[in-house]
């Protein structure tokens, strides 16, 4: 027979044990929960997309149990423009992502490793950080005026040039903090083995810095994916309108075309998902770079 100290032992060794799973599954618990909550929204646009109008409007509203249906992608971009929508989302967002990505990680790069006079170092970052603190409202009608004298109007390049100066103090900001994380001492060797300043950014630095690049090109490619106050006061035409003004342009006072717009909406998440898929390692990486020093 046990002594009553190994029965204590024992069950002291339990509770332990006990504890820690019931943490766990409540952990689980509230992840799965807060799942459902986030993608509830995802799959009913999905759904949404794929139900006849008669579905649409049923209640209770089926959730599962409905016929689907492709005619609202076939009247999106097929018979509507949703096609052209999309491709002008995607060369203004590839587009000005790309050159902020190359002038602000310039910018950043200077700030971090040149000491300017009457420390303009950290003045600079702040001012150059202060312009997001503005409304894009307030922007809005001067740019509209300033593409107007340029004949930028109705243009992607237009949007470019407004989404590439939108999106660069972020790249500045971002980009700076990486740069600083990074000893001289790499480029300092490969400037004394003979290389140029830009030569050890180019095969030095950034390789190093691969990451955070590749999570401020994820940020700096939704916003420009999903802006719509500039692309709806810069653009009027089919030429050069974006996807979330054409599907904003559905809603009109005699009715919604909610088929439509999920269809749209849906394809339109597809891009960003793909890319963030593709670089999820380095997004991870540069997201949690700087967090733990050892």
């Amino acid at each position: 027979m046990k002594t009553l100290a190994q029965q204590k032992v024992q069950s002291g060794a339990k509770a332990p044990h006990s504890k820690e799973t019931t943490t766990r599954f409540l952990r689980y618990l509230a992840l799965g929960a807060a799942l459902v909550f986030a993608l509830a929204p995802v799959y009913w646009m999905i759904t949404i997309s794929l139900k006849t109008e008669v579905d649409q409007f049923a209640t209770p509203p089926p959730w599962f149990g409905f016929t689907p249906t492709l005619a609202h992608y076939y009247d999106a971009f097929v018979t509507r423009s949703f096609g052209d929508y999309l491709l002008n989302s995607a060369i203004v967002a590839v587009a000005s992502t790309a050159c902020a990505l190359v002038i602000g990680t310039l910018a950043a790069y200077a700030l971090a490793r040149f000491q300017l006079p009457w420390n303009l170092n950290s003045h600079l970052s702040l001012w150059i950080l202060s312009t997001r603190m503005f409304p894009a409202i307030v922007t809005a009608v001067p740019l509209f005026l300033m593409m107007r004298d340029v004949r930028l109007l109705n243009t992607r390049a237009s949007l470019i040039i407004v989404y590439t100066a939108f999106n660069l103090p972020f790249v500045v900001w971002m980009m700076r903090g990486f740069f600083a994380e990074l000893p001289r001492d790499l480029e300092e060797a490969a400037l004394v083995d003979g290389d140029s300043r830009l030569g050890a950014l180019v095969r030095i630095v950034l390789p190093l810095v691969a990451p955070g690049l590749a999570a401020t090109a994820v940020f700096c490619l939704i916003v420009s994916w999903n802006e719509f106050l500039f692309a709806l006061v810069l653009t009027q035409t089919d030429a050069a309108m974006t996807l979330p003004v054409g599907i904003a342009g559905r809603v009109t006072q005699f009715e919604i075309k909610w088929g439509v717009m999920s269809a749209a909406a849906t394809v339109a998440v597809v891009p960003i998902l793909v890319f963030a898929l593709a670089l999820q390692k380095y997004l991870v990486r540069g997201l949690s770079m700087g967090a733990v020093k050892g």
